[in-house]
């Protein structure tokens, strides 16, 4: 299937941040705890169902990834998806919160 151009937008008073299709629907969205005022803990991520196969949660892990980088936070990827994505893309690993783990069944904690 193709991939779906979707806008990437960061919902501070919700803690999330969603993947918006055109027509302003949320296709998928990541879920994060804040830890401290710059570790957010990414613990949920989901993409409609009508919407799987066409690249929006990869789009929304880049996207996450950016807001990271633009805003200033690190992740602690307590999401089994986003914790994937991240161990296959090394150049992502640049926002990761010290202690960080990527392994398939990592537990995350803060210092």
């Amino acid at each position: 299937m193709a991939k779906t151009p979707v806008e990437i937008r960061h919902d501070h008073a919700a803690h999330r941040v969603e993947a918006v299709l055109e027509d302003g629907r949320v296709a998928g969205f990541a879920e994060y705890r804040p830890r401290t005022d710059t570790v957010y803990s990414f613990t949920h991520t989901e993409v409609g169902d009508e919407f799987e196969g066409q690249g929006i949660g990869s789009q929304l892990v880049k996207g996450v990834v950016q807001a990271a980088r633009d805003e200033g936070f690190r992740i602690l990827p307590a999401c089994s998806f986003i914790r994937g994505y991240l161990r296959s893309h090394e150049e992502t690993h640049d926002v990761l919160a010290p202690g960080a783990r990527l392994e398939p069944d990592a537990e995350q904690t803060t210092g």
